[in-house]
């Protein structure tokens, strides 16, 4: 498995470009099973997770063109409503190919999802409100077997907040009979940018943004050509990098308004940060002074920058407390941020970090994709050498993460271990 080598201690200075939304591409992509024409897509990120999903929609018989960062899908042929085991273990998100197949195939065979080891992330809510869509649906040696021959509108009351569960119901009910109201939906950008692009393959969806989210079928949808939404996660993981080497960073191609309580949170840590439509530059005002936060679903604190934020905490002068109410098993970046020195004490679903003068560089080992970021961040701003293992997890979510800190004048590089 690859390696990165960090030599911390440079201020990141210059300008960045941000990646297409890798939250956003993967749903987008799965909208081609809902039409035979073709969809278009473009600025698509090149990472692990989205060739997976590519794989596997090529594995059903969807018709893939690829040129740099435009893909182009059709699903005009006869597609096998298939979603083996070895395609989906590695990510969850494999999931939204259900809805899709379901409602224009009228069954699906998927297995039950992998991904990050960061807690219990249970599909129960995508299975109930199929199934008060009319689908039936059993759980088979590891795989959803689901049957509809038409699935009918209905009133689905989430009960708890899911980004993928509300993609999935969203995606299915645009050719169901009817009208679907999704209750207690998410508010993602990403799930809005999923709402548009199917309203301009023709569907009627009205809220997207809100909690409640309205859906009247229709008997088919066309294809058509979308821009996904930059990355705010990298938006803001890079945010964070430039804030914590006390650096000056200009993010082009990004929108600030997807990152309201990121940047609230920077400006209290003692950051300038100038905003333009499509553009965010950052830089220290002097002293990192941390800041206390606690993860909520959108427009809250996003848990996937809750590790980020830590170890830019693990310098800032004071105490700061992080508190993650989203997934019960998400502070596993801490042991390896005591490894480079950082003083922290988890208490149940909070983390309490008291800043220390300076990390020193060791070896730690990532554990999944936004604790794999959050060591890069610790790396930058740590004394000598800090090597990351297992950095596949990086690579499922940050395109060219080494080539766009180099260019910023960050000493990393990637090490090609032997054998892999």
């Amino acid at each position: 498995m690859d390696q990165l080598v960090i030599s911390g201690g440079v201020p990141l200075q210059g300008k960045v470009s941000i990646s297409g939304a890798k939250n956003a591409a993967l749903p987008l992509l799965c909208t081609t099973l809902l039409t035979s024409q073709v969809m278009t897509f473009t600025n698509v990120p090149n990472l692990k997770d989205v060739n997976t999903l590519l794989k596997l929609l090529a594995s059903m018989g969807v018709v893939i063109e690829q040129d740099q960062k435009q893909i182009q899908l059709s699903s005009s042929q006869s597609i096998a409503p298939f979603a083996s085991y070895d395609l989906v273990k590695t990510m969850r998100a494999s999931v939204l190919v259900l809805g899709p197949l379901l409602t224009r195939f009228g069954e699906a065979k998927v297995s039950l999802p992998g991904g990050c080891a960061i807690g219990e992330r249970p599909v129960d809510l995508h299975i109930k409100g199929l199934q008060a869509m009319g689908a039936e649906i059993e759980i088979e040696q590891g795989y959803i077997v689901a049957h509809a021959k038409k699935l009918k509108g209905a009133r689905i009351f989430m009960d708890t907040v899911t980004v993928t569960g509300t993609e999935n119901l969203m995606m299915a009910a645009v050719l169901a009979e009817g009208t679907t109201v999704l209750e207690n939906a998410a508010r993602e950008p990403e799930v809005v940018d999923l709402a548009q692009c199917l309203i301009n393959m023709g569907a009627k969806i009205k809220g997207h943004g809100s909690d409640v989210i309205t859906i009247e079928g229709v008997t088919q949808l066309g294809g058509t050509a979308y821009s996904i939404m930059p990355d705010r996660i990298e938006t803001g993981t890079f945010l964070v990098a430039a804030a914590a080497t006390g650096g000056d960073v200009l993010l082009q191609g990004t929108r600030a308004h997807s990152l309201d309580a990121v940047l609230d949170k920077l400006a209290e840590a003692n950051a300038l940060i100038d905003v333009t439509e499509d553009s965010i530059r950052i830089r220290m005002k002097g002293v990192n002074h941390g800041v206390s936060l606690r993860t909520a679903p959108y427009p809250a604190f996003p848990t996937d920058m809750q590790a980020q934020f830590m170890a830019m905490n693990a310098v800032a002068h004071g105490t700061t407390v992080v508190t993650e109410t989203i997934f019960e098993n998400r502070f596993m970046h801490v042991q390896e941020l005591r490894r480079l020195g950082a003083n922290i004490e988890v208490e149940g679903n909070s983390a309490i970090i008291r800043g220390v003068p300076k990390l020193d560089g060791a070896t730690v080992m990532a554990t999944d994709l936004r604790a794999s970021a959050s060591l890069v961040i610790a790396g930058l701003i740590a004394h000598g050498e800090t090597v990351i293992d297992r950095i596949y997890h990086l690579d499922r979510g940050y395109e060219c993460i080494e080539e766009k800190l180099s260019n910023l004048g960050a000493n990393i590089q990637r090490r090609v271990m032997e054998g892999h």
